[in-house]
């Protein structure tokens, strides 16, 4: 079952009703412990007091926020929940924008919002507003010791929320832009056919973590005390006319077979180790 991160009421305009939210995706990745080098037995972590010279339980620390050099002042759970927005219980709807005037960079983490039993009706009334209309919900919601902005949009079978960056985390680099100026018209048309050749419907699960799956295959290899064969290094050839790449890539990306990816397997059958004769 999945695990419910906040629960609240969600406001907009005069209409208020139950819902709760539940993580809609989790990275997967592969962790590793720490070992002792000299017998393989695992480390761990100890919580060492320096003023004290000794090591102390988890129950006696306390969370500190450092105002000064080597200077605190203690923070503990119930200050926190003291000085908490009413968004840590009401999430609001600011307004309503068009879907297309949000940019993705904004995106941080998603969730699946659905309603309690109480607000199935009006949930549902969101959700097919927002689907018929083109328009997303802005709103501002407290948790995870932080007010978030977050987007409300319709998903497949309903309403999808994501929290955002606020504008001053967005990054500014001045390295990120492009000369247009050095666009040539030839050049252009060809990499919009290549666009065009490439072009497909959008399949999220044909794409897979080659990365994980290759330590997945390295992990059982050394398991089964077979040899680790190292993934190939890519050829990347210096690009000189930028034309003639283009029209090689699109001669390329009309052969569909001529573009298929495949995992390149990093394990073999290592010799079977010779028993040594006993004299």
């Amino acid at each position: 079952m999945a695990l419910t991160v906040w629960k609240g009421h969600l406001t907009f305009g005069l209409v208020s009703f139950p819902v709760k939210l539940y993580s809609a995706a989790r990275s997967e990745s592969i962790s590793f412990n720490q070992l002792h080098k000299a017998d393989n037995s695992r480390v761990r972590q100890v919580l060492y007091c320096a003023a004290e010279d000794k090591p102390i339980p988890r129950t006696e620390i306390v969370k500190g926020y450092e105002y000064e050099k080597d200077r605190y002042i203690v923070i503990e759970d119930e200050d926190v929940k003291k000085v908490a927005p009413k968004t840590a219980k009401v999430m609001e709807i600011q307004e309503f924008v068009k879907a297309d005037q949000v940019d993705p960079i904004y995106f941080e983490t998603s969730y699946y919002m659905a309603p309690e039993e109480a607000g199935e009706k009006p949930y549902a009334l969101l959700f097919d507003a927002l689907k018929r209309s083109g328009y997303v919900g802005i709103a501002k919601v407290a948790m995870h010791n932080r007010e978030h902005v977050v987007i409300l949009r319709p998903g497949e079978n309903g309403v999808l929320l994501h929290t955002m960056y606020y504008n001053h985390e967005i990054r500014k680099v001045d390295e990120f832009r492009t000369d247009l100026s050095l666009v040539k018209e030839k050049e252009l048309a060809l990499a919009q056919s290549l666009v065009e050749a490439l072009a497909a419907e959008f399949q999220p699960e044909k794409y897979k973590d080659a990365y994980r799956e290759n330590l997945l295959q390295l992990i059982e290899a050394k398991k089964e005390g077979k040899e680790v064969v190292a993934t190939p290094e890519p050829k990347q050839e210096k690009v000189v006319d930028i034309l003639e790449a283009l029209k090689a890539s699109l001669a390329v990306a009309k052969k569909p077979a001529a573009i298929a990816q495949s995992i390149t397997p990093i394990a073999e059958k290592a010799e079977p180790k010779r028993k040594r004769a006993r004299g």
